[in-house]
């Protein structure tokens, strides 16, 4: 849910009658406008730490406790209830988010969050995924599935360019044994590019994938939105990705064309030690949806429907 949730789960927490909110903050890029989070919604939060509690929103019940105990304690509590009407409204609303899906979309175009989605396909999901800062990371959360726990390191909070590499590296080193992926943005893995001598000098196995669309997209796509489009210190000069990776002795490919990142990540997973995959992509692709900051959770931006956005 929030700024770059799924549409059909901000609007079901609008509709809502009863929120269940568990070891959560209620940051403001989850809630948007305060004053119409939730509006119909009766609200349950559960935190360990007691300053959370009533912190940003206020709720109705607020209990302060580790939450296994607390939801062991509640759960034997309660009579199973099913809600068969609510459950089919929801799938409405996921049915309507799937068909304005850019996967979902026939296109020549090779988009970014397709290449992550792609990346999660071939992959089969196991291992771990690092993201580095801005619209990958924020594809990443949509579209590489997490079915285990642990399994995604990414900066919140302030999110910090340039996490990507270094974490990665950590996270190879802290369990070898695992298929690490280290999914950055043009413009954070330069801030950091320099530890492909660590990974070079270490064999450190991790497979860096650019989402390369020769922007600082996150901050472009607002540019777009709200400063009709004047796209100021958001262009990049990159580096030749590939050639950089040449010169420390990693392997590396250049990927133009989306019936190319099938062999790209199958041969990428077969080399032992690190590898690089620079993403060439679409430099206009939007993370969508989008509440703008500030405004009412349901007020999103959304992905057209196929017939339009093709057009874009």
């Amino acid at each position: 849910m929030g700024m770059h949730g799924e549409a059909y789960c901000n609007t079901a927490i609008q509709e809502a009658d009863l929120l269940l909110a568990f070891g959560m903050r209620f940051d403001d890029r989850v809630t948007g406008n305060l004053a119409t989070y939730a509006p119909k919604a009766k609200k349950l939060h559960i935190d360990i730490d007691a300053s959370e509690i009533h912190k940003n929103v206020r709720a109705d019940l607020g209990i302060v406790g580790d939450l296994k105990t607390v939801l062991n304690q509640l759960l034997v509590q309660l009579e199973p209830l099913q809600h068969g009407d609510w459950m089919e409204q929801i799938d409405e609303w996921r049915d309507d988010t799937a068909k304005r899906d850019i996967i979902h979309q026939k296109s020549d175009r090779f988009l970014a969050a397709q290449a992550i989605y792609d990346i999660w396909k071939f992959t089969g999901g196991e291992g771990i995924v690092v993201t580095d800062v801005g619209q990958h990371q924020m594809w990443a959360a949509q579209y590489f599935h997490l079915e285990k726990p642990h399994t995604h390191i990414t900066s919140g909070g302030l999110g910090t360019m340039g996490f990507g590499m270094p974490a990665a590296i950590g996270a190879k080193m802290g369990r070898p044994e695992a298929e690490v992926w280290a999914i950055v943005g043009d413009g954070g893995f330069q801030m950091t590019m320099p530890e492909l001598g660590t990974l070079a000098e270490h064999r450190v196995g991790v497979k860096v994938a650019i989402i390369n669309n020769h922007f600082l997209g996150m901050v472009r796509q607002w540019q777009e939105f709200f400063y009709e489009e004047r796209f100021h210190a958001t262009p990049l000069v990159n580096p030749d990705f590939v050639k950089l990776a040449d010169a420390y002795g990693i392997p590396a490919r250049r990927v133009n064309e989306r019936d190319a990142v099938e062999d790209a990540v199958q041969w990428a997973r077969s080399v032992d030690g690190p590898v690089l995959l620079d993403f060439d992509v679409e430099a206009h692709d939007i993370v969508y949806p989008m509440v703008p900051a500030g405004a009412d959770l349901h007020n999103m931006i959304r992905r057209p429907m196929p017939e339009r956005s093709m057009t874009r």
